[in-house]
């Protein structure tokens, strides 16, 4: 099974730093089922970190199955969403920009 700390640097290589420029962003991931951790992307650069984020812009909430999905391009975000696997408080609609921060 995959682990959060698998997914996350994943993330890191994945990262299109050109979908990131000008934007200052912290997005959290709370893993129902595991370890919650926060990304925050800032002029082109992101930085991962395990645990609570003091500000998010978005929480996204799923469980482990449903990050690997997403993460891998397996489940379509907006599905997820829909189905109520994942569920996000605060701007949604940055929700959608991390398809093209982290491509599948």
């Amino acid at each position: 099974m995959t682990t959060v700390a698998e997914i996350t640097s994943q993330m890191e290589s994945k990262f299109n730093s050109a979908a990131a420029a000008g934007l200052d962003l912290v997005f959290q991931f709370n893993i129902t089922d595991d370890e919650n951790f926060n990304v925050t992307v800032k002029d082109g650069t992101c930085a991962l970190a395990k645990g609570e984020a003091a500000d998010p812009n978005v929480t996204l909430i799923m469980d482990k199955e449903t990050l690997v999905g997403v993460m891998t391009g397996e489940t379509d975000g907006m599905q997820a969403f829909m189905g109520g696997k994942l569920r996000a408080e605060g701007d949604m609609m940055l929700a959608l920009k991390l398809g093209e921060l982290f491509p599948a």
